[in-house]
């Protein structure tokens, strides 16, 4: 039923590729140049096309990404221009768009999937003339490639630094996980080597008693890549000069057309109003760590590389927690464990280990059964290692559907994160933030792997509003917090005794600790995305943009060597780009369908899950979220619920 995840020969993937493509053009030329206007003989077989080079390119794409090797970006970067001209002779196919235009059909997916096959014709140019055209797909081409160089800069940029320390005082008070992570043996001496890898660089950060290093590591991880300083300018350029081409006065407007939100005025003023909400509670916030530091280390210039290791000692201080103390009970195998024994009773499904071809050992797959009858897979990669690049993501593989001779496809999705790896003296321990990235990446995996829809190009996360599609990562993350939950996976990796309620409580207590901070530093990043995106900025002026914005949201000004945007790698080499706002437009319906969802005693309400899965996660985007949502609880979703999450006064 699934697909093998392996690739042959990756010397020969391009030729393979240019080989799959030229045969996709054959058969998308007889359908462009046939009589039949039926939706099952024109989009039904597309669709399939689709599939199949899904199935054929993402295995390179994603071990790019988490194998990453001079071999596998060779092939990847052979293979982006032949898919970049292909899809761009696609999207130029005037003949193939009329016919699309005039296909009539009563099914409410495949209507939903004709409006989005004509609206995305309109959005590549198909209606521009030859010239405009052809510079279109030059664009669509460059940027790909810009992507990738972005991208590439910024892994290139994490391997290539070490901070070595030598002196044992200069890791005092670390958790001993970190220090064991850290710890080689060079020319018979001990030394501690910390990387700008996520899980190396936030120990040092957050736990590393020496200031300089703070800074120094800091200032290493804030001034990565400056070669990228260059191509945002080349993709800003170019992402402004499409949007003016298909008659949009900017980016930002151009991809407000595939969103939920209607307009700039709506996004930007939701960010203001966001902002607005958070500022008093964020100064206070921020007086009491100035006060704090001063207090208790003489420090009165608190710095950026200052505050996570001063708010980690506070909300020690505080609430007597910190992350080391959960870090024990959060096994990795065992949190796996529980998170799919949870989506199992709430969502009423088995998972079962499968033995299949993987890229590495540490992956995980299992086979999901729902009411006993297989209907998807999922592999986890959880562990940081060199060749994988940072952060934590989901990627879909293959999509539930019905192909054109009437046989089902199951979905299949791969979950990858960056936890730290097993040392010699402990297995991989999880922060319970790690705990909270792991629900979030698995909200995103559900929403793709319980899509129901018969027609692929709405099934799973495909056709969802860019703008909605963190709604159901979000709305899972928001049970990590609860004490019913996590009972049935925090148990002391040494002793196998319970996670102690009194700890469980804490880890309830300070989600929200510096809670308004945390939604600046994301107005931040979101206004910053979107305005970029609303006229075009070049060199200077981009830093110019961020530093404007910062005098509203950055209570603590950065140090002016601070260059964030060379490692903005969502919007410069994802596909948030104007859409970074998306996590906080999202949460508004993760917050409402969690309090929906919510039962205290036992985590959650079996019913209402039952309607958000048969209704918002089976139906992909087949419909808009906002009618999805307004058919399972008759109502719209209140911002008074991303409020109540976050209990800003």
């Amino acid at each position: 039923m699934f697909q093998e995840f392996k690739i042959d020969n990756l010397k020969n993937f391009p030729q393979e590729l240019d080989t799959l493509l030229n045969k996709q053009r054959k058969v998308i030329n007889s359908i462009t140049h046939s009589r039949d206007t039926a939706y099952e003989k024109v989009l039904k077989p597309l669709q399939d096309l689709d599939e199949e080079l899904g199935l054929f390119f993402t295995p390179l794409s994603h071990l790019n990404a988490v194998m990453n090797s001079d071999e596998t970006q060779k092939a990847y970067e052979e293979s982006l221009p032949l898919l970049s001209k292909f899809s761009s002779q696609m999207a130029q196919n005037v003949e193939l768009f009329q016919k699309i235009e005039q296909i009539k059909t009563e099914d409410e997916e495949a209507k939903t999937v004709v409006a989005h096959e004509v609206r995305d014709f309109v959005l590549s140019g198909v209606k521009l003339p030859k010239k405009e055209k052809t510079r279109m797909e030059e664009i669509s081409l460059k940027l790909s490639e810009l992507s990738n160089h972005f991208s590439q800069n910024l892994l290139d940029a994490t391997n290539a630094y070490e901070l070595i320390i030598t002196d044992e005082k200069d890791i005092e008070g670390m958790p001993e996980s970190d220090i064991a992570a850290a710890k080689e043996v060079v020319d018979g001496k001990t030394v501690y080597k910390f990387t700008l890898q996520i899980p190396s660089y936030l120990a040092y950060i957050t736990y590393g008693p020496n200031r300089e290093y703070r800074k120094e590591i800091s200032k290493a991880y804030s001034t990565r890549a400056p070669q990228n300083a260059e191509v945002i300018d080349q993709i800003l350029a170019l992402k402004q000069e499409k949007a003016k081409l298909l008659g949009f006065k900017n980016y930002a407007q151009y991809a407000l057309e595939t969103r939920d939100a209607s307009t700039e005025e709506e996004v930007t003023g939701f960010l203001d109003d966001l902002a607005d909400a958070a500022l008093p509670q964020a100064k206070n916030e921020l007086k009491e760590l100035k006060d704090f530091a001063k207090r208790t280390d003489g420090i009165s210039d608190l710095a950026t590389y200052d505050v996570a290791f001063y708010s980690e000692k506070l909300k020690k201080d505080k609430f007597d927690f910190d992350d080391t103390m959960t870090k024990p009970y959060f096994e990795q195998s065992k949190v796996l464990e529980g998170l799919l024994n949870i989506v199992s009773d709430l969502f009423d499904v088995t998972f079962e280990p499968v033995d299949v071809h993987v890229w590495h050992t540490c992956v995980k797959p299992f086979d999901i059964f729902d009411n006993g009858k297989l209907s998807g897979r999922i592999y986890f990669d959880l562990e940081a290692r060199k060749e994988k690049r940072g952060g934590a993501w989901m990627n879909d593989w293959e999509t539930h559907f019905i192909d054109t001779e009437g046989k089902e496809h199951l979905a299949s999705a791969f979950v990858v994160c960056n936890f730290s790896p097993a040392t010699q003296e402990t297995p991989s321990l999880l922060r319970h933030d790690d705990v909270v990235t792991l629900f979030h990446e698995m909200g995103h995996a559900i929403h793709h792997l319980f899509g129901k829809c018969h027609e692929r190009s709405v099934s799973g996360i495909n056709g969802v509003a860019w703008d909605v599609v963190e709604f159901p990562s979000q709305f899972l993350e928001n049970f990590a917090y609860e004490a019913a939950i996590l009972k049935r996976f925090g148990f002391h990796y040494e002793t196998e005794e319970p996670i102690p309620e009194a700890l469980m409580t804490k880890i309830k207590e300070t989600k929200n600790f510096q809670a308004a901070l945390g939604i600046l530093r994301q107005v931040e990043f979101s206004l910053f995305d979107f305005k970029l995106h609303q006229k075009l900025y070049q060199g200077e002026e981009v830093q110019a943009l961020l530093d404007g914005i910062r005098e509203k949201t950055s209570l603590l000004k950065p140090p002016s060597y601070n260059k964030f945007q060379h490692g903005f790698a969502h919007i410069f080499a994802g596909g948030y780009a104007a859409g970074y706002y998306s996590y906080k437009w999202a949460e508004v319906l993760s917050a409402d369908a969690f309090f929906t969802c919510l039962d205290e005693k036992n985590g959650f309400d079996k019913a209402q899950a039952k309607g958000y899965k048969e209704i918002i996660l089976a139906n992909g985007g087949a419909k808009e979220m906002s009618e999805l949502y307004q058919e399972w609880l008759g109502r719209k979703a209140t911002v008074k619920s991303l409020i109540k999450l976050y209990e800003i006064d």
